[in-house]
């Protein structure tokens, strides 16, 4: 293909002020981060409490949580963003709903709706792993657990979630890289993350494909450092014996 290649455009000022069409990649990386880690943090405790739930005898917690899983799994991301963002402000309290449609800034209003959505979206899928890794420990630990004198919460919060955690850490690396994949969706609602700067930058520049190389090369070293971050950990934690323990 003959292409002339003209990555100095990055330097190029935009028009605004002092800005450089490289300040839009890093104000989009900066969303795509804060949405990501937010999301990540709402869905990992939510998730976690949910996979605690589904493994309990008790059939009404363990069906709420089974109800959860089925409806935010099975119904599509960018239709869940759309509720969050167009009807949920609508259901809220008057005073809530105007706080959230006249007081925040658009860009405020659309990243409080991405994150919830995404942080709920991807709970339903950290709930099945935590609920195998805790499947996936011999029963005999809390049968042990149980003859020392130890109460439910005691079991899960010092005995079976230390382990289950140790064993899910691949699965949960996987589930972190799609959330910041994931972040992408933020542009639909007119936050601007790295995606949407992106395609900003390349109307307005037309050099597409530099634009769209440099954000591959952003997505792929953002991800790539997390799973090398995750593969230590993993390591660091491994337990010699358990599933995926180091030996």
């Amino acid at each position: 293909m003959d292409y002339n290649w003209d990555w100095g455009v990055f330097f190029r000022s935009t028009g605004i002020g002092d800005e450089i069409y490289l300040d839009w990649f890093v104000a989009g990386f900066g969303w795509t981060l804060a949405v990501a880690l937010v999301g990540w943090i709402i869905a990992l405790l939510l998730g976690s409490l949910l996979g605690v739930l589904r493994t309990l005898p008790n059939r009404w917690l363990s069906g709420i949580a089974s109800a959860y899983v089925e409806l935010f799994r099975n119904v599509p991301l960018l239709v869940q963003l759309f509720l969050w963002y167009f009807l949920v402000p609508d259901l809220l309290p008057t005073p809530l709903e105007l706080w959230f449609k006249q007081d925040l800034s658009p860009a405020t209003s659309a990243y409080l709706s991405v994150v919830v959505c995404l942080g709920l979206f991807t709970a339903a899928r950290v709930c099945e792993q935590v609920r195998t890794g805790i499947q996936a420990l011999p029963r005999g630990q809390t049968a042990a657990a149980q003859a020392l004198g130890l109460r439910s919460g005691q079991i899960y919060r010092q005995v079976l979630l230390p382990q289950a955690f140790r064993i899910i850490i691949p699965p949960l690396t996987s589930e972190f890289l799609n959330i910041i994949k994931n972040s992408s969706v933020a542009s639909l609602i007119g936050l601007m993350e790295l995606l949407a700067q992106t395609r900003q930058t390349a109307e307005f520049t037309t050099n597409l494909f530099e634009a769209f190389t440099l954000a591959t090369l952003i997505y792929f070293t953002l991800n790539m450092s997390l799973m090398l971050f995750m593969r230590w950990i993993e390591k660091k934690v491994a337990v010699p014996g358990l599933i995926g323990g180091g030996k």
